[in-house]
């Protein structure tokens, strides 16, 4: 009876530590050795491990895993483009643009420097004088190859010939008040006498008979006011004016400027033109100052508006954005490239405790085992 039960003992220990050790080893050889072993030219058998040597294989199948299962379409929708999602990035916009945008803080200035153009006052002053100067040599160069016809329009021009019998029917109406006035009768006595004075001998011979200059004053001023009522009188000055305007026309503009200095009036609009737009001080100020309800405009109607066909758009690209990154191919490369032993200390760091009760258990079957075994002996 002493040896039965020191046999079944035995045979149970034994058969413990072959359970045991069979199961530690089974565990092992899930990743151990990481790498075939080879003598010669020959393989081991088991070498390398079963995840080590079939890693080609699980990194598709997780690959595939991911994709179908967990990181679907469907996964993406849920998470990324709920409603609530929406209004949160949403709110988030509108806290940005209004914080960093529409503040008080920052004035125009304070964002060209910003972004890299501190000098942007100085600048728009070199551009703005450049571009007078620029339109003012247009000018000058229009002004000097094309006729003054070229330059009016028609309806200037057809406007300006028909003032012509204005103007002379009015210079004739102020040349006949003239000559009626006093003032006109000094002014045809001293012509008469400057004539007759001019003539020499004649002149005094014809003074002498007629006396004093006065008296043919009134016959001088009647005939003036007679030449200048005929209607004859009013055609021909506008027949004249007519003709000394069409050949004005045909000059270039330029003409009658020859003797005007350009430059000083060319720095003083691009001074005028600086001092009017006042770019520095303009650009002194925040952008709220010029757009008031820009930032409620912006909350109200751009940002909700802009979200929304940014998260439809996003969404209807969703699975084309999906196919194109691959997510299978990434997932299989990353399990392919992770290192065999980080992968062991982590399953094992997860699953220590199990794998200890899976010896154990090894242990305790195998212990079974060998008490059965043993009794069968005994028996038989």
């Amino acid at each position: 009876m002493d040896n039965f039960l020191v046999t079944l003992i035995f045979m149970a220990i034994i058969g413990a530590a072959i359970g045991g050790v069979t199961n530690h080893l089974a565990i092992k050889m899930l990743f151990r050795p990481h790498e075939a072993i080879y003598i010669k030219n020959w393989r081991m058998p088991f070498t390398p491990g079963l995840i080590p040597k079939r890693r080609d294989e699980l990194a598709r199948q997780l690959g595939l895993t991911v994709v179908n299962y967990l990181l679907t379409p469907e996964t993406f929708r849920k998470k990324f483009f709920s409603k609530d999602i929406q209004e949160k990035v949403e709110e988030f916009v509108q806290t940005k643009v209004e914080e960093t945008i529409f503040t008080n803080d920052k004035t125009i200035q304070d964002w060209l420097t910003l972004a890299g153009f501190s000098n942007m006052p100085a600048t728009i002053e070199q551009k703005v004088e450049a571009i007078v100067e620029g339109q003012f040599e247009s000018i000058k160069n229009t002004l000097s190859t094309k006729s003054i016809r070229t330059l009016l329009s028609a309806d200037i021009q057809n406007t300006i010939d028909a003032k012509i019998p204005v103007a002379v029917n009015h210079i004739l109406e102020k040349g006949e008040d003239y000559f009626l006035s006093p003032e006109g009768e000094l002014t045809i006595k001293a012509m008469i006498d400057d004539f007759l004075s001019s003539k020499g001998s004649l002149g005094g011979m014809i003074n002498m008979f007629l006396g004093d200059s006065s008296s043919l004053v009134a016959k001088v001023q009647r005939e003036l006011i007679k030449f200048m009522q005929s209607p004859g009188t009013s055609e021909l000055l506008t027949k004249i004016f007519t003709q000394e305007l069409e050949k004005l026309k045909e000059r270039p503009a330029m003409d009658f400027l020859q003797d005007i200095r350009f430059e000083p009036i060319l720095s003083k609009l691009q001074t005028y033109v600086k001092e009017q737009l006042a770019v520095e001080e303009r650009l002194n100020q925040p952008i709220s100052h010029y757009w008031p309800e820009g930032n409620t405009w912006m909350k109200e109607t751009v940002i909700p508006q802009a979200i929304e066909k940014a998260f439809v758009k996003a969404e209807d690209k969703l699975e084309d954005v999906l196919k194109r990154l691959n997510l299978q191919e990434v997932v299989r490369e990353q399990v392919d490239s992770f290192p065999v032993s980080k992968l062991e200390e982590l399953v094992l760091g997860i699953s220590k405790r199990e794998f200890k009760m899976i010896t154990v258990l090894g242990a305790v079957l195998g212990g079974l085992i060998g008490i059965v075994q043993g009794l069968i002996v005994y028996f038989i």
